[in-house]
């Protein structure tokens, strides 16, 4: 089972937290408050998605309150969202603030640490990769070499189309490290993209799991470089 579903979905609320926070009120609002918000929040989450396709954007958690929205974008190149001075992000605001009904917006974003152990940023870097032509079997040996290099437990990733430009589809997977899907305690991340290639569309799927803490995925990375660790010099 573990191996078909979505490892985000079948961890929430144990190792992973809800992306929209927010309680419809069935006794004045009904069933109807809550198909609308639900579909605000994809109106808002496409939206910022296609405008800022260069930030590297990670995650959009969404905050509803009685007349307030709050909407935080995790990304790695936070200064393209933000932009000159602000800017950006006040464009941002005002073009929200339409799509959530005229309430009271407050954006935040906060900085992607590392990138190239999201498994959403790392799907789509291998995609873009694809679509540049790039050999398929290196731009996915690529990723799993910079995700172990920056301390990640596991990583694997799949494509599934015509690869290579190949007449016939095919499905092409590789691994490193362990990735216990079936393991709800174990800290995976995933993330899907399809890559739209000359030959068709090209779906790519990343998982990564993660160490137990920041500290330990700190202390890899440091090993990897061959750095001394924190406390490790005998007294």
């Amino acid at each position: 089972m573990g191996q078909k579903v979505n490892p985000i979905g079948l961890r929430t609320a144990l190792t992973k937290n809800w992306e929209s926070r927010w309680f419809a009120d069935k006794k004045t609002a009904g069933k109807t408050q809550f198909g609308d918000w639900l579909h605000e929040d994809q109106e808002i989450r496409k939206f910022i998605k296609e405008k800022f396709a260069a930030a590297a954007i990670a995650r959009i958690q969404i905050e509803r309150f009685a007349n307030r929205v709050r909407i935080t974008i995790v990304s790695a190149r936070p200064g393209v969202l933000i932009g000159k001075k602000g800017a950006e992000l006040d464009t941002l605001r005002a073009a929200v603030a339409k799509l959530a009904a005229d309430k009271e917006v407050f954006v935040e974003v906060a900085e992607m640490r590392r990138a190239e152990t999201c498994a959403q940023l790392v799907a789509e870097s291998v995609a873009q990769q694809l679509e540049r032509r790039i050999g398929f079997r290196r731009a996915m040996k690529r990723a799993i070499q910079s995700a172990m290099d920056m301390g990640a437990d596991g990583i694997k990733i799949n494509c599934a189309g015509r690869l290579g430009g190949a007449e016939l589809a095919r499905e092409e997977q590789y691994k490193e490290g362990r990735v216990p899907l079936h393991t709800l305690k174990a800290n995976i991340d995933y993330g899907f993209i399809e890559a739209n290639t000359t030959a068709g569309k090209i779906g790519v799927k990343v998982w990564i799991c993660h160490k137990d803490s920041a500290e330990e995925e700190d202390y890899a990375v440091n090993a990897k470089k061959g750095k001394v660790q924190k406390g490790s010099a005998r007294k």
